[in-house]
């Protein structure tokens, strides 16, 4: 059974497929600018696949490991995604009291994630005209 926090992840991946697919060494200026659209997507994918391995139980200590993270980097992650979003706190991190809450809110059925994922900030350069 698939739920709209998965098919984001799998869209999340083909996205990253794609990109690596178009990815032309002999045009290196393109193959910057297509592994760094396909890291950006490989990111968001990592962070909702660790939003779903926190709900399934795994501590967020443990999802940091797992990822090569720093634990303290976790949290504003997992409030990026579709999965834990609605459960971050005013400090935009989820923490291991709104990752219980979204536990809780599971095993009684109202459970409710973000339609879609909080996008980061992201570096836009400078145009000159």
């Amino acid at each position: 059974m698939t739920t709209p926090t998965h098919d984001q992840l799998l869209q999340r991946l083909r996205a990253v497929r794609e990109s690596l697919e178009q990815v032309d060494p002999g045009q290196p200026e393109e193959a910057v600018e297509r592994l760094s659209r396909a890291r950006g997507e490989l990111d968001a994918a990592l962070d909702e696949a660790m939003a779903l391995a926190t709900l399934a139980g795994s501590s967020l200590r443990t999802v940091a490991g797992l990822a090569n993270l720093a634990p303290n980097s976790v949290p504003p992650r997992l409030a990026r995604t579709a999965s834990l979003s609605p459960y971050r706190n005013e400090e935009g991190k989820v923490s291991s009291s709104g990752v219980e809450r979204a536990r809780y809110d599971r095993e009684r059925g109202i459970y409710q994630p973000a339609a879609e994922p909080v996008e980061p900030l992201r570096f836009r350069r400078r145009r000159s005209d």
